[in-house]
């Protein structure tokens, strides 16, 4: 019967992320570098409101956008935190993660051969749903511009059928943000055009250097804000996410989102309430231990003789492959990690852009950091 499957589906493939990760998890004494998982636990305060949800008995649906008090404390959050204003009534959609806003965005605003902006390197969450759409992804070739996404870099990918570009900040893969200025120039160009944005913001939280800025503070009217708390309250596993869009799109999101999934866990509601009301600053504590992390990631790098960018939100590097390695993405990280024990995503999972790199993950202890960081420095000395 496969024959029969939707071919799109049959061209896709699974994250390289994932596949990777899954060729590689079986080994003995591994260090692995590889998926975005921070190393904290939810926190205590989260946890016992989840638990407290079901000895409450609050085990049924609610309503398909999520419970009224989620919406407001996560209208609330994004106001407090980022100075946006958003109607909990009806411009904010409570999904299962992230992911399943990106999906139900993009399958709302999508049709048959319509082109979607992607800066490369890029996380490959995006594509697949692209393309299961009919819609085409143009990558932009970020790689000499520092990873940034300019509007001098978009202008040429602009056609009669661009209908959206992803602005995903910070980045995963990079850890790169954009500034307020060039945010702003992107949203400038784009007032008077017919071309949504998705502005992936996940790692809001987890920006470093200065504070996060949305898109959508410049240009609400054609913004679709994705965000959630997998990041900024270590609760990936929770499934929680949030969609904001005004109610002229968000209206339409929801019947998608409705037929998708009915609405979101509603245990994972009430700690969520729980993470964005008493839990609004728990970020920080992470945020401090990320950046000694980044830190003493850098300087390794960098006497390693290296060339990387240095991260200012999330928490990954995204280093270049030594030229005097002549293996593409895939192998180098075959070979580091059968020598090494060290696993590390190649770049190529990030598409055809991210080929020459590898994305390391510094979601771990700093003791995991410096034994893994001793195993590829030795690794790259042979190299130098």
């Amino acid at each position: 019967m496969e024959h029969l499957i939707n071919q799109r589906v049959k061209t896709i493939e699974i994250s390289g992320i994932r596949k990777f990760f899954n060729m590689v998890a079986h080994m003995d004494d591994l260090i692995s570098f590889t998926i975005g998982q921070p190393d904290f636990p939810t926190p205590e305060h989260v946890k016992k409101a989840g638990i407290a949800a079901i000895e409450n008995d609050f085990t049924s649906y609610t309503h398909n956008a999520g419970t009224i008090e989620l919406r407001k404390a996560a209208c609330d959050f994004v106001e407090k935190k980022y100075g946006l204003n958003y109607n909990p009534e009806s411009e904010v959609i409570v999904t299962m993660g992230a992911s399943e806003a990106i999906d139900i965005a993009f399958r709302t605003i999508l049709a048959e051969g319509v082109e979607v902006i992607l800066p490369g390197p890029i996380y490959p969450g995006y594509e697949p749903i692209i393309k299961m759409m009919g819609a085409v992804p143009v990558h932009v070739d970020i790689r000499e511009n520092q990873f940034r996404f300019s509007i001098e870099m978009i202008k040429p990918y602009i056609t009669d059928n661009t209908r959206c570009i992803v602005l995903p900040y910070p980045s995963n893969p990079t850890g790169v943000s954009l500034t307020v200025d060039e945010l702003k120039e992107i949203a400038d160009f784009l007032k008077d055009k017919n071309i949504f944005i998705l502005a992936d913001e996940i790692y809001s939280e987890l920006t470093f250097d200065h504070k996060h800025t949305s898109i959508a503070s410049f240009l609400k009217e054609k913004t679709i804000v994705i965000n959630g708390l997998s990041k900024s309250h270590s609760m990936t596993g929770w499934r929680i996410g949030f969609l904001f869009a005004p109610e002229n799109i968000a209206k339409h999101i929801l019947k998608v989102h409705q037929y998708n999934v009915s609405c979101a866990n509603s245990i994972a509601q009430k700690a969520a309430y729980e993470a964005l009301t008493m839990g609004m600053d728990d970020a920080l504590a992470m945020k401090k231990e990320y950046v000694k992390r980044r830190e003493y990631v850098y300087n390794r790098l960098s006497l390693m003789g290296l060339t990387v960018v240095k991260p200012d939100g999330a928490f990954y590097f995204f280093v270049k492959i030594p030229e005097a390695i002549h293996l593409n993405s895939f192998d180098f990280a075959l070979q580091l990690v059968n020598e090494t024990k060290v696993a590390v995503v190649p770049g190529n999972a990030f598409s055809k852009y991210g080929e020459g790199y590898f994305r390391l993950s510094y979601a771990c202890s700093m003791e995991t950091l410096e034994i893994g960081l001793n195993r590829m420095e030795q690794y790259f000395k042979k190299w130098s």
